[in-house]
Protein backbone atom coordinates (compact mmCIF):
# COMPACT_ATOMS: atom_id res chain seq x y z
CA UNK A 1 0.00 0.00 0.00
CA UNK A 2 1.14 3.57 -0.94
CA UNK A 3 1.00 5.79 1.68
CA UNK A 4 2.37 8.98 -0.02
CA UNK A 5 0.69 11.75 -1.33
CA UNK A 6 -0.77 11.00 -4.83
CA UNK A 7 0.07 13.68 -7.40
CA UNK A 8 -3.07 14.01 -8.67
CA UNK A 9 -4.72 15.14 -5.03
CA UNK A 10 -0.84 17.08 -4.52
CA UNK A 11 -2.02 18.95 -8.16
CA UNK A 12 -5.50 19.79 -7.32
CA UNK A 13 -4.42 21.39 -3.79
CA UNK A 14 -1.92 23.43 -5.31
CA UNK A 15 -4.17 25.08 -7.49
CA UNK A 16 -6.91 25.33 -4.98
CA UNK A 17 -3.78 27.19 -2.53
CA UNK A 18 -3.27 29.15 -5.23
CA UNK A 19 -6.32 30.18 -5.56
CA UNK A 20 -6.80 31.31 -2.18
CA UNK A 21 -3.30 32.90 -2.21
CA UNK A 22 -4.91 35.86 -4.35
CA UNK A 23 -6.56 38.51 -2.97
CA UNK A 24 -7.83 36.03 -0.18
CA UNK A 25 -10.89 34.78 -2.79
CA UNK A 26 -13.39 32.53 -1.96
CA UNK A 27 -12.51 28.83 -2.35
CA UNK A 28 -15.11 25.96 -2.35
CA UNK A 29 -14.13 22.75 -0.80
CA UNK A 30 -15.36 19.33 -0.64
CA UNK A 31 -14.17 16.90 2.12
CA UNK A 32 -12.07 15.36 -0.38
CA UNK A 33 -10.49 18.42 -1.19
CA UNK A 34 -10.05 19.11 2.48
CA UNK A 35 -8.31 15.76 3.22
CA UNK A 36 -5.92 16.20 0.13
CA UNK A 37 -4.98 19.95 1.35
CA UNK A 38 -4.90 18.89 5.03
CA UNK A 39 -2.37 15.63 3.63
CA UNK A 40 0.02 18.42 1.76
CA UNK A 41 0.18 21.06 4.14
CA UNK A 42 0.78 18.51 7.66
CA UNK A 43 4.31 19.08 8.53
CA UNK A 44 4.01 16.13 11.23
CA UNK A 45 3.36 13.66 7.94
CA UNK A 46 6.13 15.22 5.56
CA UNK A 47 8.63 14.21 9.02
CA UNK A 48 6.81 11.17 8.55
CA UNK A 49 7.70 10.68 4.86
CA UNK A 50 11.37 12.00 5.71
CA UNK A 51 11.62 8.97 8.81
CA UNK A 52 10.37 6.34 6.27
CA UNK A 53 13.03 7.34 3.81
CA UNK A 54 15.82 7.13 6.78
CA UNK A 55 14.62 4.13 7.40
CA UNK A 56 14.82 2.91 4.22
CA UNK A 57 18.44 3.79 3.90
CA UNK A 58 19.05 2.17 7.39
CA UNK A 59 18.17 -1.09 6.10
CA UNK A 60 20.15 -0.54 2.64
CA UNK A 61 23.08 0.31 4.88
CA UNK A 62 22.56 -2.88 7.22
CA UNK A 63 22.57 -4.94 4.11
CA UNK A 64 26.14 -3.74 3.67
CA UNK A 65 27.03 -5.66 6.66
CA UNK A 66 27.27 -8.81 5.13
CA UNK A 67 29.86 -7.49 2.24
CA UNK A 68 33.58 -7.31 1.98
CA UNK A 69 35.27 -3.45 2.66
CA UNK A 70 37.72 -2.32 0.68
CA UNK A 71 40.31 0.24 1.56
CA UNK A 72 43.16 2.11 0.53
CA UNK A 73 46.16 3.90 2.17
CA UNK A 74 48.90 5.89 1.24
CA UNK A 75 51.81 7.50 3.27
CA UNK A 76 55.12 9.96 2.64
CA UNK A 77 57.59 9.68 5.41
CA UNK A 78 60.10 12.33 5.70
CA UNK A 79 62.22 11.56 8.58
CA UNK A 80 65.24 13.35 9.98
CA UNK A 81 68.02 12.24 11.64
CA UNK A 82 69.21 9.16 9.17
CA UNK A 83 69.05 5.68 11.40
CA UNK A 84 72.06 4.43 12.53
CA UNK A 85 72.16 0.85 11.77
CA UNK A 86 75.49 -0.53 12.80
CA UNK A 87 77.77 2.05 10.87
CA UNK A 88 75.21 1.90 7.80
CA UNK A 89 72.57 4.85 7.81
CA UNK A 90 68.85 4.23 7.10
CA UNK A 91 68.05 7.22 4.96
CA UNK A 92 63.67 7.74 4.95
CA UNK A 93 63.37 11.22 3.29
CA UNK A 94 60.69 11.09 0.92
CA UNK A 95 59.70 6.95 1.45
CA UNK A 96 56.40 6.60 0.34
CA UNK A 97 53.41 3.29 1.22
CA UNK A 98 50.42 2.25 -0.70
CA UNK A 99 48.46 -0.56 -0.13
CA UNK A 100 44.95 -2.08 -0.29
CA UNK A 101 43.04 -4.38 2.15
CA UNK A 102 39.47 -6.63 2.63
CA UNK A 103 38.46 -7.29 5.43
CA UNK A 104 35.40 -10.02 5.69
CA UNK A 105 33.46 -10.48 8.44
CA UNK A 106 32.99 -14.64 8.02
CA UNK A 107 31.18 -15.04 11.88
CA UNK A 108 29.75 -12.45 14.29
CA UNK A 109 27.86 -14.31 16.03
CA UNK A 110 24.94 -13.90 14.60
CA UNK A 111 25.13 -9.79 15.18
CA UNK A 112 25.00 -8.73 11.33
CA UNK A 113 22.09 -11.12 10.52
CA UNK A 114 19.94 -9.73 14.07
CA UNK A 115 21.26 -5.78 12.93
CA UNK A 116 19.53 -6.59 9.47
CA UNK A 117 16.00 -7.75 10.98
CA UNK A 118 16.23 -4.42 13.33
CA UNK A 119 16.99 -2.40 10.28
CA UNK A 120 13.91 -4.29 8.31
CA UNK A 121 11.73 -3.95 11.77
CA UNK A 122 12.80 -0.09 11.70
CA UNK A 123 11.58 0.36 7.60
CA UNK A 124 8.22 -1.28 8.68
CA UNK A 125 7.53 0.50 12.54
CA UNK A 126 8.68 4.04 9.82
CA UNK A 127 5.66 2.83 7.00
CA UNK A 128 3.15 2.34 10.44
CA UNK A 129 3.96 5.54 11.75
CA UNK A 130 3.40 6.94 8.72
CA UNK A 131 0.08 5.61 8.35
CA UNK A 132 -0.82 6.41 11.89
CA UNK A 133 -0.25 10.11 11.39
CA UNK A 134 -1.50 10.14 7.97
CA UNK A 135 -5.02 9.06 10.01
CA UNK A 136 -4.59 11.24 12.32
CA UNK A 137 -4.05 14.45 10.07
CA UNK A 138 -7.74 12.87 8.02
CA UNK A 139 -9.25 12.97 10.93
CA UNK A 140 -8.36 16.20 12.53
CA UNK A 141 -9.71 17.72 9.05
CA UNK A 142 -13.00 15.95 9.07
CA UNK A 143 -13.34 17.54 12.60
CA UNK A 144 -12.56 20.98 11.08
CA UNK A 145 -14.60 20.15 8.08
CA UNK A 146 -18.01 18.81 9.08
CA UNK A 147 -17.76 21.52 12.30
CA UNK A 148 -17.32 24.16 10.03
CA UNK A 149 -20.59 22.98 7.93
CA UNK A 150 -22.48 22.69 10.91
CA UNK A 151 -22.09 25.77 12.41
CA UNK A 152 -22.55 27.19 8.61
CA UNK A 153 -26.03 25.66 8.85
CA UNK A 154 -26.40 26.88 12.31
CA UNK A 155 -26.16 30.52 11.19
CA UNK A 156 -28.19 29.99 7.76
CA UNK A 157 -30.41 28.89 10.12
CA UNK A 158 -30.67 31.75 12.77
CA UNK A 159 -30.98 34.06 9.59
CA UNK A 160 -33.96 32.45 9.15
CA UNK A 161 -35.24 32.73 12.50
CA UNK A 162 -34.57 35.88 12.67
CA UNK A 163 -36.28 36.59 9.44
CA UNK A 164 -39.22 35.08 11.20
CA UNK A 165 -39.24 37.23 14.10
CA UNK A 166 -39.03 40.29 12.19
CA UNK A 167 -42.15 39.40 10.15
CA UNK A 168 -43.61 38.58 13.66
CA UNK A 169 -42.69 42.12 14.99
CA UNK A 170 -43.97 43.80 11.84
CA UNK A 171 -47.37 41.99 12.42
CA UNK A 172 -47.58 42.47 15.36
CA UNK A 173 -46.64 46.77 15.35
CA UNK A 174 -49.49 46.85 12.86
CA UNK A 175 -52.03 44.72 15.08
CA UNK A 176 -50.97 47.16 17.65
CA UNK A 177 -51.23 50.29 15.28
CA UNK A 178 -55.02 48.89 14.80
CA UNK A 179 -55.70 48.02 18.20
CA UNK A 180 -55.56 44.52 17.77
CA UNK A 181 -52.58 43.56 19.69
CA UNK A 182 -51.37 45.27 22.94
CA UNK A 183 -47.76 47.06 23.36
CA UNK A 184 -47.03 44.29 26.02
CA UNK A 185 -47.17 41.86 22.94
CA UNK A 186 -45.02 44.27 20.96
CA UNK A 187 -42.20 43.62 23.78
CA UNK A 188 -42.52 40.40 23.85
CA UNK A 189 -42.05 40.07 20.35
CA UNK A 190 -38.80 42.57 20.58
CA UNK A 191 -37.03 40.70 23.91
CA UNK A 192 -37.27 37.43 21.86
CA UNK A 193 -36.07 38.86 18.32
CA UNK A 194 -33.42 40.81 21.14
CA UNK A 195 -32.46 37.57 22.23
CA UNK A 196 -32.02 35.72 18.94
CA UNK A 197 -30.16 38.47 17.26
CA UNK A 198 -27.45 38.12 20.96
CA UNK A 199 -27.15 34.48 19.88
CA UNK A 200 -27.03 34.90 15.86
CA UNK A 201 -23.86 37.19 17.09
CA UNK A 202 -22.50 34.40 19.43
CA UNK A 203 -23.45 31.93 16.49
CA UNK A 204 -21.21 33.58 13.81
CA UNK A 205 -18.20 34.19 15.99
CA UNK A 206 -18.31 30.72 16.43
CA UNK A 207 -18.41 30.24 12.71
CA UNK A 208 -15.56 32.40 12.53
CA UNK A 209 -13.62 30.57 15.03
CA UNK A 210 -14.50 27.31 12.89
CA UNK A 211 -13.04 28.56 9.34
CA UNK A 212 -10.10 29.79 10.97
CA UNK A 213 -9.69 26.84 12.17
CA UNK A 214 -10.51 24.82 9.19
CA UNK A 215 -7.81 26.60 7.59
CA UNK A 216 -5.11 26.13 9.91
CA UNK A 217 -6.21 22.29 9.23
CA UNK A 218 -6.00 22.39 5.69
CA UNK A 219 -2.65 24.84 5.58
CA UNK A 220 -4.04 27.90 4.17
CA UNK A 221 -3.93 32.11 5.18
CA UNK A 222 -6.76 32.36 7.99
CA UNK A 223 -8.32 34.95 6.45
CA UNK A 224 -9.12 33.13 3.15
CA UNK A 225 -13.43 32.65 3.23
CA UNK A 226 -14.29 28.93 2.01
CA UNK A 227 -17.72 28.33 1.06
CA UNK A 228 -18.63 23.92 1.05
CA UNK A 229 -20.14 22.66 -1.70
CA UNK A 230 -21.67 19.45 0.02
CA UNK A 231 -24.96 19.32 2.22
CA UNK A 232 -24.61 17.19 5.44
CA UNK A 233 -25.09 13.51 3.96
CA UNK A 234 -28.28 11.36 4.98
CA UNK A 235 -26.53 8.64 6.69
CA UNK A 236 -27.74 4.55 5.78
CA UNK A 237 -28.68 2.33 8.15
CA UNK A 238 -25.11 1.21 9.72
CA UNK A 239 -25.76 -2.43 9.99
CA UNK A 240 -23.17 -5.07 10.87
CA UNK A 241 -19.99 -2.95 11.81
CA UNK A 242 -17.12 -5.41 12.34
CA UNK A 243 -14.76 -4.07 15.72
CA UNK A 244 -11.55 -5.76 14.50
CA UNK A 245 -8.49 -4.02 14.76
CA UNK A 246 -6.08 -6.05 13.17
CA UNK A 247 -5.15 -3.30 11.00
CA UNK A 248 -4.66 -1.02 13.35
CA UNK A 249 -0.57 0.86 13.14
CA UNK A 250 -0.32 1.08 16.93
CA UNK A 251 -1.13 -2.61 17.37
CA UNK A 252 1.09 -2.95 14.45
CA UNK A 253 4.09 -1.09 16.07
CA UNK A 254 3.53 -2.93 18.83
CA UNK A 255 3.97 -6.32 17.22
CA UNK A 256 7.40 -4.62 15.59
CA UNK A 257 8.58 -3.77 19.36
CA UNK A 258 7.96 -7.44 20.28
CA UNK A 259 9.60 -8.50 17.38
CA UNK A 260 13.00 -5.58 17.94
CA UNK A 261 13.10 -6.91 21.00
CA UNK A 262 13.88 -10.42 20.08
CA UNK A 263 16.50 -8.93 17.63
CA UNK A 264 17.93 -7.23 20.58
CA UNK A 265 18.38 -10.48 22.45
CA UNK A 266 20.04 -11.60 20.04
CA UNK A 267 22.36 -9.01 19.38
CA UNK A 268 23.05 -9.00 23.13
CA UNK A 269 24.07 -12.68 22.67
CA UNK A 270 26.55 -11.81 19.65
CA UNK A 271 28.41 -10.05 21.82
CA UNK A 272 29.55 -12.96 23.91
CA UNK A 273 30.50 -15.67 20.65
CA UNK A 274 33.16 -16.39 19.21
CA UNK A 275 33.76 -14.13 16.03
CA UNK A 276 35.84 -15.03 12.65
CA UNK A 277 37.21 -12.02 10.43
CA UNK A 278 39.24 -12.33 7.31
CA UNK A 279 41.90 -9.86 6.58
CA UNK A 280 43.85 -9.60 3.02
CA UNK A 281 46.11 -7.12 2.37
CA UNK A 282 48.79 -5.80 -0.27
CA UNK A 283 51.13 -2.84 0.39
CA UNK A 284 54.23 -1.82 -1.21
CA UNK A 285 56.82 0.30 0.10
CA UNK A 286 59.87 2.30 -1.86
CA UNK A 287 62.54 5.25 -1.51
CA UNK A 288 64.58 3.46 1.78
CA UNK A 289 68.11 4.10 1.18
CA UNK A 290 70.88 2.22 3.25
CA UNK A 291 73.65 4.08 3.10
CA UNK A 292 77.05 2.28 4.09
CA UNK A 293 81.18 1.52 3.73
CA UNK A 294 82.20 -1.42 1.83
CA UNK A 295 85.67 -2.40 2.01
CA UNK A 296 87.13 -3.27 -1.66
CA UNK A 297 90.53 -4.68 -0.41
CA UNK A 298 93.83 -2.90 0.25
CA UNK A 299 91.92 -1.62 3.44
CA UNK A 300 90.05 1.11 1.20
CA UNK A 301 86.66 1.61 1.86
CA UNK A 302 83.85 2.95 -0.75
CA UNK A 303 80.65 4.50 -0.01
CA UNK A 304 77.91 1.79 -0.87
CA UNK A 305 74.45 2.86 -1.48
CA UNK A 306 71.23 0.20 -1.76
CA UNK A 307 67.52 1.34 -2.06
CA UNK A 308 65.07 -0.95 -1.36
CA UNK A 309 61.31 -0.79 -2.57
CA UNK A 310 59.06 -4.03 -2.82
CA UNK A 311 55.06 -5.30 -2.02
CA UNK A 312 53.97 -7.64 0.65
CA UNK A 313 51.28 -9.39 0.39
CA UNK A 314 49.29 -10.68 3.60
CA UNK A 315 46.09 -12.52 4.89
CA UNK A 316 45.09 -12.94 8.21
CA UNK A 317 42.25 -14.76 9.76
CA UNK A 318 40.98 -13.92 13.02
CA UNK A 319 39.41 -16.11 15.55
CA UNK A 320 37.92 -14.11 18.77
CA UNK A 321 36.22 -16.36 21.76
CA UNK A 322 35.13 -15.08 25.23
CA UNK A 323 36.02 -16.96 27.94
CA UNK A 324 35.03 -15.47 30.71
CA UNK A 325 33.18 -12.16 31.85
CA UNK A 326 31.85 -13.05 35.06
CA UNK A 327 28.92 -13.74 34.00
CA UNK A 328 28.21 -10.35 32.21
CA UNK A 329 26.60 -12.27 29.07
CA UNK A 330 24.07 -14.30 31.11
CA UNK A 331 22.74 -11.25 32.69
CA UNK A 332 23.18 -8.87 29.84
CA UNK A 333 20.93 -11.35 27.64
CA UNK A 334 18.74 -12.34 30.76
CA UNK A 335 17.96 -8.40 30.65
CA UNK A 336 17.23 -8.37 27.33
CA UNK A 337 14.54 -11.30 27.50
CA UNK A 338 12.84 -9.27 30.31
CA UNK A 339 12.28 -6.22 27.60
CA UNK A 340 10.92 -8.42 25.12
CA UNK A 341 8.30 -9.65 27.96
CA UNK A 342 7.27 -6.07 29.06
CA UNK A 343 6.94 -5.60 25.34
CA UNK A 344 4.22 -8.59 25.29
CA UNK A 345 2.97 -6.98 27.79
CA UNK A 346 2.17 -3.81 26.32
CA UNK A 347 0.89 -5.49 23.17
CA UNK A 348 -1.69 -7.40 25.18
CA UNK A 349 -2.62 -4.12 27.36
CA UNK A 350 -2.69 -2.20 24.41
CA UNK A 351 -4.96 -4.62 22.61
CA UNK A 352 -7.86 -4.57 24.87
CA UNK A 353 -8.01 -0.88 24.75
CA UNK A 354 -7.97 -0.62 21.29
CA UNK A 355 -10.58 -3.41 21.07
CA UNK A 356 -12.36 -1.12 23.63
CA UNK A 357 -12.24 1.54 21.91
CA UNK A 358 -13.18 0.42 18.35
CA UNK A 359 -16.44 -1.10 20.69
CA UNK A 360 -16.94 2.21 21.64
CA UNK A 361 -16.60 3.85 18.03
CA UNK A 362 -19.44 1.34 17.16
CA UNK A 363 -21.49 2.26 19.65
CA UNK A 364 -21.25 5.94 19.19
CA UNK A 365 -21.82 5.55 15.66
CA UNK A 366 -25.22 3.35 16.17
CA UNK A 367 -26.37 6.29 18.55
CA UNK A 368 -25.59 8.92 16.08
CA UNK A 369 -27.92 6.96 13.71
CA UNK A 370 -30.60 6.68 16.28
CA UNK A 371 -30.03 10.61 17.28
CA UNK A 372 -30.54 11.64 13.76
CA UNK A 373 -33.94 9.73 13.60
CA UNK A 374 -35.07 11.10 17.09
CA UNK A 375 -34.24 14.41 16.08
CA UNK A 376 -35.70 13.93 12.58
CA UNK A 377 -39.06 12.97 14.51
CA UNK A 378 -38.78 15.85 17.51
CA UNK A 379 -37.96 18.19 14.24
CA UNK A 380 -41.07 16.65 12.57
CA UNK A 381 -43.30 17.32 15.13
CA UNK A 382 -42.24 20.68 15.64
CA UNK A 383 -43.04 21.33 12.13
CA UNK A 384 -46.35 20.62 12.17
CA UNK A 385 -46.69 22.17 16.05
CA UNK A 386 -45.68 25.46 14.17
CA UNK A 387 -47.78 24.99 11.37
CA UNK A 388 -50.89 24.12 13.11
CA UNK A 389 -49.91 26.96 15.78
CA UNK A 390 -49.17 29.57 13.00
CA UNK A 391 -53.13 28.79 11.74
CA UNK A 392 -54.18 29.15 14.97
CA UNK A 393 -52.64 32.56 15.86
CA UNK A 394 -53.70 34.11 12.90
CA UNK A 395 -57.42 32.73 13.68
CA UNK A 396 -56.97 34.16 17.27
CA UNK A 397 -57.68 30.70 18.57
CA UNK A 398 -53.62 30.49 19.99
CA UNK A 399 -52.08 33.22 22.07
CA UNK A 400 -48.79 34.93 20.94
CA UNK A 401 -47.06 32.75 23.59
CA UNK A 402 -47.48 29.91 21.91
CA UNK A 403 -46.29 31.11 18.82
CA UNK A 404 -43.27 32.20 20.29
CA UNK A 405 -42.78 28.69 21.99
CA UNK A 406 -43.66 26.87 18.36
CA UNK A 407 -41.12 29.08 16.67
CA UNK A 408 -38.40 28.22 19.18
CA UNK A 409 -39.43 24.54 19.18
CA UNK A 410 -38.76 24.45 15.99
CA UNK A 411 -35.53 26.18 15.92
CA UNK A 412 -34.26 24.14 18.84
CA UNK A 413 -35.30 20.98 16.90
CA UNK A 414 -33.63 21.87 13.38
CA UNK A 415 -30.54 22.45 15.22
CA UNK A 416 -30.78 19.54 17.16
CA UNK A 417 -30.57 17.93 13.68
CA UNK A 418 -27.94 19.62 12.10
CA UNK A 419 -25.87 18.69 15.29
CA UNK A 420 -26.76 14.87 15.22
CA UNK A 421 -25.80 14.71 11.80
CA UNK A 422 -22.43 16.20 11.66
CA UNK A 423 -21.68 14.54 15.02
CA UNK A 424 -22.32 10.88 13.08
CA UNK A 425 -19.99 11.86 10.19
CA UNK A 426 -17.71 12.60 12.81
CA UNK A 427 -18.34 9.28 14.66
CA UNK A 428 -18.08 7.93 11.34
CA UNK A 429 -14.57 9.19 10.33
CA UNK A 430 -13.67 7.52 14.52
CA UNK A 431 -14.98 4.45 13.68
CA UNK A 432 -12.68 4.15 10.28
CA UNK A 433 -9.75 5.66 12.41
CA UNK A 434 -10.70 2.98 15.63
CA UNK A 435 -10.47 -0.42 12.93
CA UNK A 436 -7.51 0.79 10.92
CA UNK A 437 -9.65 1.84 7.87
CA UNK A 438 -9.22 5.46 7.35
CA UNK A 439 -7.25 6.39 4.58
Amino acid sequence: MNFHIKTLSAMATAAIIASAAMAQENISLTQAECRAMALSASEQLQQAENALQQSTLDRKIANTAYLPKFEGSATGVYMLPDIDMMGSKMRMRGTYMAGISLVQPIYTGGKITAGRNLARIGEKVASEQLRMTRMDVIAEADRAYWTFIAVTDKVKLMDTFRAMLDTLYQQTATAVTVGMATENDLLRVEARRSEIIYQQQKVSNGAELCRMALCNAIGIDTGTRIMIDETLPAPSTPGIMPTDISDRPELHLLQKQVEASQQQVKMTLADFLPTIGLSIGYNYYGNIKLNSMVDVGGGMLMPYSQEFRDGIAMGLLSVKIPLFHWGEGAKKVRRARLAVNNASLDLERTSRLLLLESRQAVINLTDGYNMIGAAQTALNQAEENLRVTTDRYSESMATLADLLDAQTQWHQSRSNLIEAQTQYQIYLTDYLRATGHLE
